[in-house]
């Protein structure tokens, strides 16, 4: 069987990748809502990066997923994850790897529910990318770091499914712990996502704001005791060190899609930061205090 990707959920994320690996001569499928089906299969994809002419690809395009697969990367919303995986056949991906590229902490349970030990811990980092239309994606960055991780997948697996991927572009990271994997990334973006969209303001702004930045240093402080306590080791400093070299004008896609009038994970992100530290013992006062006005909001 030719390689072969399948992309759950093909919006800015999902989108981006399927157009790279299509352009690296990956066979890719894209798996999107039942109502983007038709659009999807007539006009493709069009991916601008970085100001760049547009590049327009047709890959295959399905209602459901059902034949094998080397990798599925699910890049869906939290909130449209339980509903989006019954549209994939748990035997497409008997044999492959399945790589959620999803924000938060809880995810994996579900994944796993359905698909078993397949489910790897994924992470997408150093990229951003919005939709200006139903099939146009505009990507701001020039490529994207992923790192995968799994406690149940052979090394050499993982390291099968990464050469895949490295076709779209993209550095590829194989980690050997999922906690990590997810705890680097959640740790800043739960305080980032709940304070952009209470603020409406880009992370650069905030980062700068005398009565903000002690807001911000302090729910980082506390998400990372929370990744302490579920063994992760992760340095505030570190964090910080990263939201400092964020581009000024940053923003998140939870404060895009609050907005915009969308859905937003701003539950599944800062929410399970909060639930873990309840489950860990770790008090989070000043987080949870952002993620009740990011709800409010």
């Amino acid at each position: 069987m030719r390689e072969t990707v399948a992309v759950l959920g093909p919006g800015a994320v999902g989108g981006s990748l399927a157009v790279r690996l299509l352009h690296g001569g990956v066979h890719t499928i894209c798996v999107p809502r039942p109502d983007m089906v038709g659009i999807l299969a007539l006009a493709g994809i069009s991916l601008e990066i970085e100001g760049g002419e547009p590049i327009v690809l047709r890959p295959e395009v399905r209602e459901e997923l059902s034949q094998p697969v080397h990798v599925l990367l699910v890049t869906v919303k939290a909130h449209q994850l339980e509903e989006a995986i019954e549209r994939v056949d748990p035997a497409s991906v008997e044999s492959g790897v399945v790589v959620p590229l999803m924000n938060g902490l809880e995810h994996l349970d579900i994944l796993r529910a359905r698909f078993g030990p397949r489910v790897a811990a994924g992470s997408i980092s150093r990229f951003e990318a919005y939709r200006v239309g139903r099939v146009q994606i505009v990507q701001t960055t020039p490529s994207a770091v992923l790192t995968i991780a799994s406690g149940e997948l052979a090394p050499e697996e993982l390291e099968d499914t990464a050469a895949i991927l490295r076709k779209s572009g993209a550095e590829v990271i194989v980690d050997q712990r999922e906690k990590q994997v997810l705890w680097r990334k959640v740790a800043r973006l739960a305080v980032l996502s709940a304070a952009t969209v209470i603020a409406r303001r880009p992370v650069g702004s905030l980062r700068e704001d005398r009565e903000w930045r002690p807001r911000l240093e302090a729910a980082i402080e506390e998400a990372c005791a929370v990744a302490q306590a579920d063994g992760v080791t992760l340095l505030a400093s570190s964090q910080w060190t990263m939201i400092a070299d964020m581009d000024y004008d940053l923003t998140t896609s939870t404060a895009r899609d609050v907005t915009a009038g969308r859905p937003s994970e701003l539950d599944a992100i800062a929410g399970s930061v909060v639930r873990a530290g309840e489950r860990l013992g770790v008090p989070t006062p000043v987080l949870t205090e952002l993620v009740a006005e990011a709800l409010a909001a």
